[in-house]
């Protein structure tokens, strides 16, 4: 036992084995190991190629280490069709809005214009066979819509955005600040009366999606699917493939596409260079990446040009003295840098000017690479045009592609140098589109952009309409157009006002009801037809009584009759409103038909009234009671069930037209008050509108009734060529 113990203890104090020497094949493996856990510094997935760290729900995007961003889209405005004092307005409003960012805030304004839907397009304009004998004419309107729709480019999707990055040191103080800058943003496009939203991490990475997959497809993905699975949120957007192996192109999923920068060489620019490019009928994404220098470094570093140029300006004199000739012949470019220096210098001391450098890139995709090379060619013609160059970013084509996604980051150290107003050239605004899906009608064709103009008035913050023009150019057409497309697509009731006949016969192709008013009291078919102004339903009007929205029409009516340039007098309109109210009393007790009056009661009534101006009244009414004008004394005696009626009042002449104007505006509005508890809309056209508008009171009225109608589901529309009706009247401009 106790050798084997000393053995033991012999063993236990025994020096380890050296360390055996790595051989040069282990080596080289276990460097391979810690080169590929290290990674190159090169993207090897589609997911590493997309420049971002991390994207947050609330919409702000970590971009790099200490760089955060956040997106807002914003709409188009009227810039291009605008008048001049406007568009100066607007270019000035945009140069305060670029002047706002400092040098701490990276700028970069993203338009996509993204593959053409014309499926979508096509089924916004396409209009469902109905069970009734009109489908004829909904098949040719249906074609004319189409024939249109191929005018311009309404299948293509366009969208504009603002980004803006900051640098911080946390999300929360990135944060903040982002919020601030936001608010602002929004702010200053408000004053240009842009509308804009921000946009949410959802909305960011939608967009994404749409970049990376311009041949479309379905987006699906929620913040909360990202801890279960393991994935982040560049797996949800990422194309199927990247490459990049070609210098001049790159290959995004089934897309072939190009990126080119602007070369700015012009020594003016025209505010419609970018707006020509982004008319282009290809898909086309145009970046601007704006960065602001420091004013104070940026006056600091023209002053040192010029001091260099001024240095080099005495070596060329002294050179010229030592030459032997006159010391005022410099190089030609000296002078000229010398001046423009100067001058710049001036507009960043004296005038509202910073100094900004710009980016700009242009990202074309196509299926295959003759059209690519078609669409690059389009973009570049319009680039020569104005005397700038688009050049191919050779080799550069993943830092290009990458710096066109609204993230905020500029891999392109291809900078110019431009003032505001230089910079703001680039005006993102062209022209407002309106293409509305659902029940929406057409209303031609834009004039600038060619492009199809679909509205649904309903869905507009106020329906009312006004068409206007000068005679011979259109006015009753498109009234007609609007008409018909409305009877067939629509459900709603149309009520029209016809002081020249003009709507017979369509009305008539439509199976509609034509009530003629003539002075006679006979109708298209030789049988009387009246309507009593005196009508009232329990529903005239919001308040517990409807009296008093019908004494303001009898107000007007009286006020048509008595004519003169005073109008109605305060005792008057007091004597009118006490004999409406007695006249109405039997009716309101108890609502009969036949207890309904009419002209002769309220005649009647004013003549029990003690004052003189009673009988004054009385007297200018005797005309339309017993006289020969008394078409309007008489019980209504036309059924107004047609879902399309046409007043025609051409037959009233000079003398009643306007009377008979006012009394089918208060039919209608009756109808109004009728369709509202069924919740039907009533579209009213009334040509000849601005006869209504040249008495106080009948103005009044009418206002009254077309802010109205917007509440109770009526769309009226106005039809006038005379704009210019007593402009000075707050009334005339209400409407």
């Amino acid at each position: 036992m106790q050798k084997e113990t000393r053995r033991n203890s012999a063993a236990g104090s025994a020096k380890p084995n050296p360390p055996r020497k790595l051989t040069r094949a282990e080596k080289k493996q276990i460097a391979e190991i810690i080169r590929q856990a290290k990674g190159d510094g090169k993207a090897h997935t589609a997911q590493q190629t997309i420049p971002y760290i991390q994207m947050y729900p609330d919409g702000i995007c970590k971009v790099t280490g200490r760089k955060y961003s956040k997106t807002v889209a914003f709409e188009d405005i009227n810039y291009q069709l605008a008048q001049a004092d406007d568009k100066t307005a607007i270019f000035e409003n945009w140069c305060d809005f670029l002047n706002y960012f400092d040098a701490s805030v990276s700028v970069q304004l993203s338009f996509i214009n993204q593959g053409t839907q014309r499926g979508e397009a096509e089924k916004a304009v396409n209009i469902p066979a109905q069970d009734d004998a009109f489908n004829s004419i909904r098949t040719e309107y249906r074609d004319m819509l189409k024939n249109q729709l191929a005018k311009g480019n309404n299948g293509l999707v366009k969208a504009k955005y603002i980004t803006f990055a900051i640098e911080a040191d946390s999300l929360g103080a990135a944060k903040s600040r982002l919020a601030r800058i936001e608010t602002d943003v929004l702010n200053n496009f408000k004053l240009l009366g842009v509308a804009a939203r921000p946009m949410t991490g959802y909305e960011r990475l939608k967009m994404l999606h749409g970049i990376f997959h311009p041949e479309g497809g379905q987006f699906a993905f929620d913040f909360s699917w990202l801890a279960p699975s393991g994935l982040s949120t560049k797996d949800f957007i990422a194309p199927s493939s990247f490459r990049f192996g070609e210098g001049r192109y790159f290959r995004m999923g089934r897309k072939i596409g190009a990126v080119s920068f602007l070369e700015i060489l012009a020594p003016e620019l025209n505010d419609r260079i970018l707006s020509d490019i982004l008319d282009l009928e290809t898909g086309v994404i145009v970046n601007l990446h704006i960065h602001s220098i420091d004013q104070t470094e940026a006056i600091k570093t023209i002053k040192r040009k010029i001091t260099d140029l001024d240095k080099m300006k005495i070596e060329e004199q002294k050179k010229a003295v030592r030459s032997g000739y006159d010391m005022d012949i410099i190089p030609s470019d000296l002078a000229t840098f010398g001046s423009e220096a100067k001058n710049l210098l001036q507009d960043l001391q004296s005038r509202n000017e910073r100094m900004f450098l710009l980016t700009f890139l242009v990202v074309n995709m196509a299926d295959t690479k003759r059209k690519l090379e078609n669409d690059v060619f389009a973009a570049a013609g319009i680039a020569q045009k104005n005397n700038c160059a688009l050049t191919r970013l050779d080799y550069q084509q993943e830092a290009g592609l990458m710096s066109s996604v609204p993230l905020g980051e500029n891999l392109i150290p291809i900078q110019r140098g431009l003032t505001t107003s230089s910079t703001a050239i680039f005006i993102p605004f062209i022209t407002q589109e309106l293409f509305q899906t659902g029940a929406a009608l057409y209303y031609g064709l834009n004039a600038l952009s060619n492009n199809m103009i679909l509205c649904d008035r309903k869905q507009l913050k106020n329906p009312n309409g006004l068409i206007l023009g000068t005679p011979g150019s259109g006015k009753s057409f498109a009234a007609k157009r609007e008409m018909t497309n409305a009877f067939l697509i629509t459900d709603d009731d149309i009520i029209i006002c016809d002081p020249e006949a003009e709507y017979f016969s369509l009305v008539q192709r439509l199976d509609g009801q034509v009530i003629r008013l003539s002075p006679t009291g006979k109708g298209i078919d030789g049988k009387p037809q009246y309507v009593n102004p005196m009508d009232i339903n329990l529903n005239y009007s919001e308040d517990d009584s409807p009296l008093a929205l019908k004494s303001d029409f009898i107000l007007s009516l009286c006020e048509l009759v008595i004519g003169g340039k005073e109008g109605l007098q305060p005792v008057d309109k007091t004597v009118i409103d006490r004999a409406v109210r007695n006249v109405y009393r039997p009716f309101l007790a108890d609502p009969a038909p036949e207890k309904m009056p009419i002209l002769g009661d309220l005649y009647n009534e004013l003549l029990k009234q003690p004052e003189p101006e009673a009988a004054r009244i009385a007297a200018a009414l005797e005309l339309y009671v017993s006289g020969s004008l008394n078409v309007f004394n008489h019980r209504t005696n036309v059924e107004l069930s047609n879902r399309l009626v046409c007043f025609d009042i051409k037959q009233l002449g000079k003398q009643l037209k306007k009377l008979g104007m006012l009394i089918v505006q208060d039919q209608v509005w009756n109808r109004v008050t009728v369709n509202r508890a069924e919740r039907k809309s009533t579209r009213y056209f009334m040509d000849e509108f601005h006869l209504l508008l040249k008495e106080e009171q009948t103005a009044a009225y009418s206002v009254e009734i077309w802010k109205r109608f917007r509440k109770w589901g009526g769309i009226p529309t106005a039809i006038t060529q005379n704009v210019k009706v007593r402009p000075d009247r707050a009334l005339c401009k209400a409407v």
